[in-house]
């Protein structure tokens, strides 16, 4: 009997259209991130890849080839003068970027000057300083060292960073990331279709490959307006699902906002019936009961909780229909680029311990924008919604009193009536690779021996006789469990909690020995899902290169249960039934 086809539960063809221009902003310092403009990134690679590439097939650049290589196998035979050669470029370098740069930077330690001056003195001394000459000969010879010697460059900016110190945040490792983020973006966003780049997948899988497609609305996160809206993109996503040779090959999932939510009255509309959510006509019905998309995707690192009020009813609708969710738990480049607001600075539930027997609520210190957005990732959140008693906090603590009445509210010290202990929902990322490694780092933390020492429980995350939440855990759980070992716990604790490996299974040979591990445990074997976030991650790995590496680093076994059953599992709901692969 043939296998299933491979579910790929994780991936995006959202293009630059659909992404706001100002991606570096909080990486790069004002104004210099409007010079990185996504708009004129994009543009860049269409005109490379339009005319510029194409030359490698004319005459001329073929030519061109067979003299370059020439020329350097000319150098390459005299590779010991190359090097001290090396070094003489980069000392000139090193002083017309110092002349260039010390008049206009605050003044360096006087001993520190002498001291470059003693070198040059010496240096010209001895005829090894060249003349000044014009600025362009200078501009050429400093661009030489710079693209052309790779040791010379390293040594300037190491140089160079510790003279002054505004230098060593360009590029620091966040920004080289963002870089990266960009140059992927110009690699497969820049096409104007979204099928376009869903073929730029599908042929690096079998025929019958199936995919989850998670869209992206980033016109909440303050970097500037996108080209193309929301709803032009999902529209377009309606038409690739119609498509009757894509409609059982693609699973595209609804983006969900509570901002969005809250500005458009039609985006999200119900009533309360017996208990239960039924919608109203609304962009959410439309497609997700008429166009028959999959499940809702969210992405809290923009700038909200996913126990947020205003998602509350939407969540009881995707429970009590089986519906999946994918969230966003990594720590990564796309967040929240505004000002951080007074009322994140401490946590809406989660408390802190302070002097005997008093608690207040939990600080949160980070002020950059990169660090505090993971506060809303943090999987510590989804307890407020899968326990009944934490979300009972979160419905007294609502505005609306529908949300009261949905969930059958009584008081803080009575059992909810009905609540969200049945979410079907998926961590997209496990929590990230780092996480991964922070698991096998904390060794002297209990939480995290717990998957191991309770296979079958975990983390117990009501401790207290009343079975709530004990608030001197709740901060150790924030600031010191790995968040492998939280999601972990939260998976076997429910039956339709799982985490999908995308991203970080391009770290193959660090995630390897830990997945296999996770899949012995038989309530997490059933819950561990395929996926590899393309094209976001291809500035690691190709897919072609990860279904590889994953097929090759676990058995058949294994990987058809996280590739091909699990997968089903997930997508299969009451509202839309099974899959029909």
């Amino acid at each position: 009997m043939p296998d299933k086809p491979i579910i790929n539960c994780h991936m995006h063809i959202f293009t630059s259209k659909h992404v706001p221009p100002f991606i570096a902003k909080t990486f790069v310092l004002w104004p210099l991130y409007y010079l990185l403009h996504l708009g004129r990134i994009v543009a860049l690679f269409r005109f490379y890849f339009e005319y510029i590439d194409s030359v490698r097939f004319k005459f001329l650049y073929k030519l061109g080839v067979k003299v370059k290589t020439a020329i350097a196998w000319f150098f390459n035979a005299i590779k010991p003068v190359k090097i001290p050669l090396s070094y003489y470029l980069t000392i000139q370098a090193f002083f017309i970027l110092y002349d260039l740069i010390s008049p206009v930077e605050p003044k360096l330690p006087d001993a520190m000057v002498v001291k470059i001056e003693a070198v040059r003195t010496w240096l010209a001394g001895y005829y090894l300083l060249l003349p000044k000459g014009s600025t362009g000969r200078q501009i050429l010879l400093v661009l030489v060292v710079l693209l052309l010697i790779p040791s010379g460059r390293n040594l300037l900016y190491f140089v160079f960073s510790r003279m002054w110190k505004f230098l060593a945040v360009l590029p620091g490792p966040a920004t080289r990331e963002m870089f990266r983020r960009y140059l992927n973006l110009g690699r497969f966003a820049f096409h104007d279709r979204q099928r376009t780049v869903l073929s730029k997948i599908q042929g690096q899988y079998p025929d019958d490959t199936a995919f989850v497609i998670l869209p992206m609305d980033m016109e909440f996160m303050a970097a500037g307006p996108v080209k193309t809206s929301y709803r032009c993109q999902m529209a377009e996503l309606a038409e690739l699902k119609a498509n009757k040779d894509l409609s059982n090959i693609i699973y595209p999932f609804v983006f969900a906002d509570p901002r969005r939510m809250e500005k458009e009255d039609d985006y999200f509309a119900y009533e309360i019936a017996d208990g239960k959510v039924v919608l109203k006509p609304c962009f959410i019905k439309t497609y997700i009961e008429e166009k028959k998309f999959s499940g809702i995707k969210i992405y809290p690192a923009l700038g909200y909780y996913p126990f947020d009020e205003r998602l509350l009813p939407l969540w009881k609708y995707t429970a009590d229909n089986g519906l999946p969710i994918t969230t966003h738990c990594i720590r990564g480049t796309i967040f929240y680029r505004g000002w951080k607001k007074l009322a994140w600075n401490e946590h809406p539930f989660i408390g802190q311990s302070m002097q005997k027997g008093k608690h207040a609520a939990l600080t949160l210190p980070e002020m950059k924008n990169v660090d505090f957005s993971v506060n809303f990732t943090h999987p510590m959140n989804y307890l407020y919604l899968l326990k009944e008693e934490r979300l009972r906090m979160v419905v007294a603590a609502a505005k609306d009193d529908r949300i009261r009445e949905l969930f059958g509210f009584t008081d803080l010290h009575t059992p909810l009536q009905r609540d969200l202990h049945h979410l079907k929902i998926c961590f997209g990322h496990y929590g990230g690779d780092d996480e991964w490694n922070n698991f096998f780092e904390k060794d002297r933390f209990d939480h995290s021996a717990q998957v191991i020492k309770r296979p079958e429980l975990g983390i117990r995350f009501s401790v207290t006789t009343e079975e709530k939440p004990f608030e001197g855990q709740s901060e150790q759980l924030w600031k010191y469990t790995d968040w492998y070992s939280i999601i972990s716990s939260m998976m076997i604790q429910h039956p339709n909690v799982y985490a999908d490996i995308s991203y970080i299974l391009h770290n193959n040979a660090a995630i390897l020995p830990l997945l296999k591990e996770t899949l012995r445990n038989g309530s997490l074997r059933k819950k561990v899902l395929y996926g590899t976030d393309f094209y976001v991650v291809r500035n690691h790995k190709s897919d072609k290169n990860m279904v590889a590496d994953m097929q090759g680093g676990l058995d058949a076994a294994d990987f058809h249960a996280i590739a091909r059953d699990n997968p089903r599992d997930f997508l299969n709901n009451r509202l839309h039934g099974q899959i029909p692969i």
